[in-house]
């Protein structure tokens, strides 16, 4: 399944069992707004980051973004204390995280805690944990600061999405224990 299908999986199920939410979400990028990025950031994008952010670009409208936090996004989505970022959030986060040599720490090149190549598309408001992608292979890892980093936690964003599109069918079919939707939205316990 391409990200494409896996990120529309996530929608239909979002719209239809949490159509609240799913209205609060803002639409696609530009191919103008991704190349600015690219060109702020000096990295490219990876094509499957790029193809979600041109179905869904998640950054908040910039009179509701909060210049205290080092990130936000629409809160509970996709799980409590977590959300999608948006090319502004990721900017920031990724300016925040590369280094000059390209990974931190500098003595560690094999095991790094970050390296340039990774952009974060889901964070914590503190930018302390989240999921990002390599854009060398598409694969996507997790940072927790304070733990190792770990790497090809999925084989593709594809593959990510899928795993929350089966979150979010065990909240529907009621089997999770953690969250159910109410009134229209995803409701953490």
């Amino acid at each position: 399944m391409s990200v494409a299908e896996s990120w529309s999986r996530v929608m239909s199920l979002l719209r239809e069992h949490a159509p609240a939410d799913h209205a609060d979400l803002p639409g696609p990028a530009t191919e103008q707004m991704l190349a600015a990025a690219e060109e702020r950031m000096g990295i490219a994008l990876h094509g499957d980051l790029r193809t979600w952010l041109l179905q869904n670009n998640l950054d908040l409208p910039e009179e509701e973004a909060d210049d205290e936090v080092a990130c936000c996004g629409f809160d509970g989505f996709p799980d409590e204390g977590s959300f999608f970022l948006g090319i502004r959030a990721m900017e920031r986060l990724y300016a925040n995280r590369s280094t000059s040599c390209g990974f931190d720490p500098p003595d560690q090149p094999d095991n790094p805690f970050w390296r340039n190549e990774w952009i974060p598309f889901l964070s914590d408001q503190d930018g302390w944990r989240g999921k990002f992608i390599d854009v060398r292979d598409g694969r996507v890892g997790s940072w927790f600061v304070g733990d190792p980093t770990l790497t090809g936690e999925y084989e593709s964003m594809a593959q990510y999405f899928d795993s929350v599109a089966e979150t979010l069918t065990r909240v529907a079919d009621g089997s999770s224990p953690v969250c159910r939707f109410t009134e229209g939205r995803l409701v953490w316990s």
